[in-house]
């Protein structure tokens, strides 16, 4: 046994000898007084002496009222079973024999109401209604003093309040095992005798009708006579009008805002009269009588309705008005009971108002109610701070909420160092999105004060930046919208102290500085915690600053190599900064940032702007710019959920509209607009089933007649712009800007044919203004005119093709005049595959007349000689595979003579008949092409772009030619490793040309009978050696004859071709003997001898030397 327990322990035997001739169980309310006195001088010693060691001073307290109960409870419990399983025999046991005035006595001296009503709390509502009969039974019988009432009236309390939400928690609390202990004796007691039973008084008859509120509200109108103060009466009156309220007239918590708790505890608090230091646990109680006057109550009412609880509380507030004790001297100060009633009678009568029943005696005790005059409570700034310090620095109940409360209000001018100084000490409390742009609200405010202190405001604002990057990332973004709402310039939408904005940007360069380093620019594959720590860096400043730190990351982004992913990644963690909140399902912004279809761009999209505004970006720059804007409006699918950074609407309306618009004008960069424009139309971003595609709030039918302006304008890109004109793309870009039309006339073409009516003038409009442009611009938009228009062409096309007058009109255009109808006709090819398909099908073309043929052929060589400088890729591909199968089909007559070779070669030449034809057939073309009348069409760049296209039909036929050769599974890899795949054409992010097969290829001839499967491919192997050197020497034929004769791309093919020569002659090296390589390299030579440029020609001999050498 410790010593506390012997100290009580000899106190208790002390009372005992105190009560003879009696004892301490037979001991009544009159003689405790004397017997009491040793056990309660024992306590306090054990209290004093527990809170001394730095223990709670309620444990003992605790410890003793539990060990009576108990021994109450237990008389007749086993022994041997008991000192096993009650943690409090020792102690118990070594207790005198006591009743129920010993407890209740004991509770009450000691002013432990709230520690019984503790153990209470943990016991079923049966025997607490037991409990509370023998506490009345207890405090009405004689002598029965104030002392009880005020007794009565604080178990009271103590039960409405509830539970500590702590001991909720803790199973091994001391309550915890006192509940299990008497859970334990009340299963004991079906087996003890009936006496025992009895004695337990477990089981009653009408426990099970009793209610707690019943029990209460009747006691207190059993000792209504005996509240004989002011005071007392204010605690009566205030909790039973209490317990009516949570029992009947709410059914759940009364919501109340932290700036009504606030007032409420802190005019709470200012009539506790205390002017020390403010105690945690003073708040701490007053929290909890608050929450438990506006919480349903926890015990259930079953033998008191409403009408008869409101006529009881009318009568008993009628009785005490009527002996005065409810009226107030006028300026009196007002006492806690006094404000706590105030609190009561307003619950009420607010909620009696909306009662539907009971209208009598509701009546009555509104008029009651009504009556009182009671004295205003007031609560002064100083408990005001104190209040609000308190509950965030202990963390008390919904210090969060009061946080939010504390962050919005501006420092007290009295206390405003103790302002900070919570701040600081309690930044944890502030980790919540409210609280931030509380805080970040009354620095803006300060900081536009004129005698703004500088140090202190560089402190709070690095103390908000500090809780700001202790947020999640949700709530990060949170946060960013609702600064977003308050400025776009953070705490600088006003001048600030030089200070101040100095260490702002030193923050901001040092934080995009590391962010750059750590993603050593160039890369995209960001390590995670890499990426992690970005996102809090930019978060930080972003906060501080939305507009500046998205400026630094638009300069990064356009201005650093590389950085345009790592900038777009981390913004797309960032939704909040471009209006969203990160996890909102729909995506959609919000805001006075919002991009809406009234034009608002959103900050990031003004900030870009004016990045790349008035400057000359170089070419890499350009590209990181519009990867930077595709990765923004690419999906970033977030818990899910996709969403992206920057609509495509606004991207289009911000940099491709007003810049299109300005067509004619220098500063136009019409190739980079459609690359975005190209980009926004790619992402596959799906409207909602009642809503138009996104594309239709971007003036579409005007950008559509821009964008053909621009076609226009590129059909005549070899000729000089007039006069101040500007050349706005390149022909590289022609493929992106047929693309970018196609698929936006698709689109719009869709949209209208849902909805024809609202588009019919717009469509009607459109294509009156595309009559002063080029003819073919129209075919582009072919999904756009639906069935509403004919396909009008050149008048001379109908000449040469039979089209069905339905859906075929003529056009009397001026440069197509008489004899150009093979030339609109070969321009149609080259459009679409399906308009190809239509006009190959449609030719006109008697086939059994040979002078028809060849003037055909004629007609033929000069229109592809007219159209050929101003083909794209896949244009130039459409007009190969046409004049293939105008060939195959016997159409198309090329003559093929041997110019390059001195005896008749004994080969079987048929397979590859179409090869020759074509590549001679190209020779003509470029012989008429650079000839004295055609020579002057085409500038430098038009001779290299003739060029370019040259060098793909080339490899076009290089490829179908090697595909007919069967080599064998040794040299297979060296000839596809000899001629490697086409590149695509550079700036043309769309060209991936796949080489042309027709039935011409596919054919072969059947093998001798007398030939071997081996000789047959041996054979071949010379058949496709000679093909080779006739397009070596075509290639070469062209080179000398074209302007400059530097074609990089013929010279490229020469060296290609070979190569496949090489390894053929490797493959099989009985295809050639050594006089015919002999002869092979003098005449390869003798061909390049013709080029200018000496390097050029110096690295084919070199290839010609070793080919000749390797085959030896």
């Amino acid at each position: 046994m410790d010593k506390g327990s012997a100290v009580l322990q000899g106190a208790f035997l002390l009372a005992d000898k105190l009560c003879r001739p009696s004892f301490l169980s037979c001991v009544n309310k009159s003689d405790w007084i004397a017997a009491g006195r040793p056990i309660l001088q024992a306590l306090q010693e054990v209290c004093e002496l527990e809170e001394a060691d730095g223990h709670h001073s309620s444990t003992w307290t605790k410890k003793v009222v539990c060990a009576v109960w108990l021994k109450l409870l237990s008389a007749e419990e086993d022994v041997e079973r008991a000192w096993r399983e009650n943690p409090f025999f020792s102690f118990q046991q070594s207790l005198p024999e006591v009743n129920h005035v010993v407890l209740l006595e004991l509770v009450k001296n000691a002013a432990a109401s709230h520690v019984y009503a503790g153990f209470l709390l943990h016991l079923p509502e049966d025997l607490i209604c037991l409990e509370l009969k023998r506490l009345v039974e207890h405090v009405k019988s004689e002598p029965t003093s104030e002392e009880d009432v005020h007794f009565f009236l604080e178990m009271w309390r103590e039960l409405w309040k509830g539970q500590e939400q702590a001991k909720l928690r803790n199973d091994e609390s001391m309550e915890m095992m006192f509940a299990k202990q008497v859970a334990r004796l009340t299963s004991m007691s079906s087996s003890l005798s009936p006496q025992a039973a009895k004695r337990l008084k477990l089981e009653t008859q009408d426990s099970a009708e009793a209610d707690v509120f019943h029990i209460l509200l009747n006691a207190l109108k059993d000792m209504a006579d005996h509240v004989s103060s002011l005071d007392l009466c204010f605690q009566s009156l205030s909790m039973s009008l209490d317990a009516l309220f949570t029992s009947f007239l709410i059914d759940r918590e009364v919501v109340l805002s932290a700036q009504e708790k606030m007032d409420i505890l802190c005019k709470a608090i200012s009539t506790k009269g205390k002017n020390e230091k403010l105690q945690p646990e003073l708040v701490e109680e007053a929290q909890r009588h608050l929450r438990a006057s506006i919480s349903p109550s926890q015990f259930k009412v079953r033998r008191m309705d409403l009408g008869e609880a409101l006529r009881v509380i009318a009568e008993l507030s009628q009785s005490w008005k009527d002996r005065g004790l409810l009226d107030v001297q006028d300026g009196s100060r007002s006492s806690y009971s006094a404000f706590q009633l105030e609190q009561s009678v307003q619950r009420v009568s607010t909620a009696l108002e909306e009662a539907p029943t009971a209208a009598t005696e509701k009546n009555l005790l509104v008029a009651v109610l009504k009556s009182l005059v009671l004295p205003v409570t007031e609560s002064s700034p100083e408990v005001h701070a104190q209040v609000l310090s308190t509950i965030i620095t202990h963390r008390l109940e919904d210090h969060e909420s009061f946080a939010a409360l504390f962050a919005r209000e501006p420092p007290w001018t009295h206390c405003d160092e103790g302002w900070m100084d919570c701040l600081e000490r309690s930044q944890a409390s502030f980790r919540q999105h409210d609280a931030v742009i509380g805080l970040s609200s009354t620095l803006m405010n300060k900081l536009r004060m004129e005698n703004a202190d500088v140090s202190q405001c560089r402190k709070l604002m690095k103390i908000i930046a500090d809780i700001f990057s202790s947020l999640s990332l949700e709530d990060m973004n949170k946060a960013l919208v609702s600064m977003l709402r308050l400025s776009r310039k953070g705490f600088f939408e006003f001048p600030v102290p030089p200070e101040v904005a100095g260490g702002f940007e030193q923050e901001l360069n040092m934080a995009f500085n590391c962010i750059i380093q750590a993603g050593s620019g160039a890369s995209s594959a960001v390590p995670q915690g890499n990426l992690t720590t970005a996102v809090s860096l930019v978060a930080r400043v972003a906060f501080q600053n939305p507009e500046g730190a998205l400026r630094s990351c638009c300069h990064s982004a356009v201005f650093n190599k590389g950085a345009f992913s790592m900038m777009a990644k981390i913004l797309q963690h960032l939704p909040g900064l471009s209006g969203q909140r990160g996890g909102d399902g729909d995506g959609r912004r919000s805001g006075e940032e919002n991009t809406a279809k009234d034009g608002t761009s959103s900050l990031l999209c003004r900030c870009l702007h004016q990045t790349v505004k008035d400057k000359s970006l170089s070419a890499n720059e350009k590209e990181q710019f519009a990867k930077f804007l595709g990765l923004l409006m690419g999906p970033n699918v977030d818990e899910g959920k996709e969403q992206s950074f920057l609509s495509p609407q606004e991207v289009i309306n911000t940099f491709v509209l007003p810049n299109l618009s300005s067509v004619g004008s220098s500063s136009v960069d019409a190739e980079l607009s459609l690359q975005l424009l190209h980009t926004a139309l790619s992402l596959d971003v799906q409207p909602g089933a009642s809503s138009s595609h996104w594309l239709m709030d971007c003036s579409p039918f005007p950008l559509l007649f821009v964008l053909a302006q621009i076609h226009d304008q590129n059909l005549r890109f070899w000729e000089e712009p007039p006069k101040g004109g500007v050349r706005l793309c390149s022909v590289d870009t022609k493929e992106l800007l047929v693309s970018v039309m196609t698929t936006v006339g698709q689109v719009v073409g869709a949209e209208v044919a849902a909805a024809p009516s609202s588009w019919s003038r717009a469509l009607f409009w459109l294509y009156n203004k595309l009559e002063e442009l080029d003819w073919t611009v129209r075919f582009h938009l072919k999904p756009l005119w639906g069935q509403h228009f004919k396909n009008e062409v050149p008048s001379s096309l109908l000449d040469v093709c039979d089209l069905p007058e339905q859906e075929w009109c003529g056009l009397d255009l001026p440069p197509y005049g008489q004899g150009t109808g093979l030339l609109a006709w070969l321009e149609c090819c080259s459009l679409s595959d399906s308009l190809q398909s239509t006009m190959l099908s449609c030719l006109s073309l008697d086939q059994h007349q040979p002078h028809h043929v060849n003037m055909f052929s004629k007609g033929l060589l000069v229109g592809l000689t007219q159209i050929l400088p101003w083909c794209s890729v896949s244009q130039w591909s459409r007009v190969l595979k046409v004049l293939k199968e105008l060939i195959a089909s016997n159409r198309l007559n090329v003559p093929f003579s041997l110019e390059y070779v001195e005896f008749l070669p004994l080969l079987d030449l048929r397979q590859f008949s179409c090869e020759l034809r074509v590549s001679v057939l190209l020779l003509r073309a470029f012989q008429l092409l650079c000839g004295s009348s055609c020579s002057h069409w085409l500038p430098a760049d038009g001779w290299a772009h003739a060029g370019r296209l040259y060098a793909h039909a080339v490899r076009n036929v290089l490829s179908s030619v090697k595909v007919k050769l069967q080599l064998p599974t040794a040299s297979t890899a060296a000839v596809s490793e000899s001629t490697p795949p086409e590149p695509a054409p550079s700036g043309d992010p769309n060209s991936a040309v796949s080489p042309y097969q027709d039935s011409c290829m596919n054919g072969r001839a059947p093998p001798d009978p007398g030939v071997s499967k081996e000789g047959h491919v041996e054979s071949k192997s010379q058949e496709v050696l000679f093909v080779l050197s006739q397009l070596f020497c075509h290639v070469q034929h062209i080179q000398v004859m074209m302007p400059g004769g530097q074609s990089e791309p013929l010279f490229l093919c020469s060296l290609e071709i070979l190569s496949s020569y090489e390894a053929i002659m490797a493959a099989f090296p009985d295809s050639c003997s050594p006089l015919e390589s002999d002869n092979t390299r003098h005449f390869f030579s003798t061909i390049t001898d013709n080029l200018l440029n000496q390097e050029m020609k110096a690295v084919l001999q070199q290839k010609i030397a070793q080919l000749v050498s390797s085959a030896a």
